[in-house]
């Protein structure tokens, strides 16, 4: 049984998606600049694709992505260590972004994508393609929250969590 640490990968990119929100919060369009829009293509803003897994639209949205990163990115990491965990995580998450990003440019979509729940999709495709107990229980987690909050208006960037859901199970087979 893994043993819980205070200090890991995980909860340091935790404390730095926080440090993040206050930051962007102090900025003036901090979630323009540094989420992934058509900005990242009109004025060549290359770290978009990593800055957005970092910037979140709001308290609620952060703290529900920081819980499940929490939960998720500790269990891989501490099972599978830190090399596959950042990998997920990072490339996955970049990945995962810059699929998004060209499904809002195909279907010129004026979106801001932003927040970590794509990258977090990897890690949850990840561990669904080798748990087969709970892999139910996760594609319908991941279906829950990519299309319940368009039900009752809310903005999200569903196609993200698909995306990265895929990603992550495409991964698995590579790691």
């Amino acid at each position: 049984m893994a043993q819980f640490r205070l200090i890991s990968f995980t909860n340091i990119i935790i404390i730095a998606t926080i440090l993040m929100y206050i930051i962007q919060n102090s900025l003036e369009y901090g979630s323009v600049k540094l989420g992934l829009n058509i900005f990242f293509l009109e004025y060549n803003l290359w770290y978009q694709p990593l800055s957005t897994m970092f910037v979140h639209g709001g308290i609620f949205h952060l703290a529900m992505n920081m819980f499940v990163l929490y939960q998720f990115g500790n269990l891989i990491e501490q099972s599978k260590g830190l090399f596959k965990f950042g990998f997920l995580y990072f490339i996955g998450g970049i990945a995962t972004s810059l699929l998004s990003f060209l499904f809002i440019y195909i279907f010129e979509l004026n979106h801001n994508l932003v927040g970590a729940s794509g990258a977090i999709c990897v890690l949850l495709g990840y561990i669904a393609l080798y748990d087969k107990l709970n892999r139910k229980g996760l594609i319908t987690w991941v279906l829950l929250i990519s299309f319940a909050p368009l039900l009752i208006g809310m903005p999200i960037a569903w196609y993200a969590h698909i995306i990265g859901f895929i990603i992550g199970w495409g991964l698995g087979y590579f790691l």
